[in-house]
């Protein structure tokens, strides 16, 4: 296991040993940086000993609901993650808006008189053809980005790979593969990027001895994604190369890259309503008849995405709030896990601020 180092200009350095860590915050030679996904990671006060690195390459093996991730050296394994993308989130609120856009058109046009004299307009353009990516599946691929900018921020990364999919059979669209052209691109813009083939990564993920978990690929563990990324990184340490014996003949990974034992964590997005403040369907004995749904401020001091400590019965949850309940007796503050399932409803006297909001809910397993 590695620690990151940075230098005093927050450049990234080779990782270090823990032992080494804590012999230079114990001299203060160091301090402790905090950062969005929450990695131990320290900063040096004093000049470094050298500015050399190291090859490290980060791989990325993307999904339609799950993406793993995998920081990896010849030498070492750094950082493996686990995303869950909000791809079926943004869809579900996607539908509801259309939902509601069509109720409101419903409402406003008077469908007694002549198609030529209702309020509404002609069409300006023809929005059946555009350029854009769709909202979900550029949110996936927005959180993979977020994610490598800030890994990159704590390893001096030089390579960068991506696994690129392609659909089976005769499908003519695949959200997995929509987006992979614009995603390599804003990647170029990081490091050098090039890109894979699933039957590549799973033969040298076989190679490594890590193991793959096929049944439930939303298990959060290492077994389910992050081993692909991990042998996605390791590839840029080996080379792919044809054999012939007398019997057979093929390819075969040809090098050495020794896999050890690193943090993993799980990543997801906050499922917070931003601009929705309130529920569409009026409910009877609530002020203005409508009860409140989104915002990110509450009248407690904490907003929503904050990472908080609360206390309950005795018993102490660490989760980030997601809303609050304010009525004339009772006043309290929700709090969920990386989930987003809520853990509970907490008096604002019993929580406590850990961390700001940074738009990302990053759990240690």
């Amino acid at each position: 296991m590695r620690v990151p180092v940075l230098d005093k200009n927050c450049k990234p350095l080779m990782p270090t040993k823990p032992s080494r860590a804590r012999r230079w915050l114990k001299e203060g030679r160091a301090k402790i940086v905090h950062n969005d996904l929450n990695v131990f990671c320290i900063q040096l006060l004093v000049e470094p000993s050298g500015y050399q690195t190291q090859p490290i390459a980060l791989g990325l093996d993307p999904g339609k609901k799950f993406t793993g991730v995998g920081v990896q050296s010849a030498k070492f394994t750094l950082f493996m993650a686990h995303l869950i993308l909000p791809f079926s989130d943004v869809t579900k609120k996607m539908s509801g808006r259309l939902i509601l856009r069509r109720a409101r058109r419903g409402r406003r046009i008077n469908r007694k008189v002549a198609f030529n004299k209702r309020a509404h307009r002609q069409k300006r353009f023809n929005n059946r053809k555009q350029g854009k990516l769709p909202p979900s599946i550029r949110a996936n691929k927005e959180l993979e980005l977020r994610v490598t900018k800030e890994l990159v921020k704590l390893f001096p990364v030089t390579q960068i790979t991506y696994e690129y999919i392609k659909a089976k059979g005769d499908k003519g669209f695949s959200p997995v593969m929509v987006g992979q052209k614009v995603m390599l691109q804003w990647l170029e813009e990081i490091a050098p990027t090039n890109k894979q083939e699933g039957w590549q990564t799973s033969i040298l993920r076989q190679q490594l001895g890590l193991a793959k978990d096929k049944k439930d690929k939303s298990r959060q563990s290492p077994e389910t994604h992050a081993h692909d990324g991990i042998a996605l990184a390791a590839s840029n340490f080996m080379r792919f190369e044809k054999f012939h014996t007398v019997n057979t003949h093929g390819h075969r990974w040809v090098g050495e890259v020794v896999t050890t034992p690193a943090p993993f964590c799980v990543i997801a997005r906050l499922r917070v309503f931003r601009r929705q403040l309130h529920f569409e369907n009026p409910v009877k004995d609530t002020p203005g008849n409508r009860k409140r749904k989104g915002g990110t401020v509450t009248p407690f001091g904490l907003r929503s995405g904050d990472l908080v400590k609360a206390e309950k019965a005795g018993k102490v949850y660490i989760g980030w709030i997601g809303g609050y309940t304010q009525t004339t007796k009772t006043k309290k503050v929700s709090v969920y896990d990386h989930n987003w399932r809520r853990l509970g409803q907490f008096s604002p006297s019993k929580v406590q601020l850990i961390k700001r909001s940074t738009r990302l809910c990053v759990a240690p397993l």
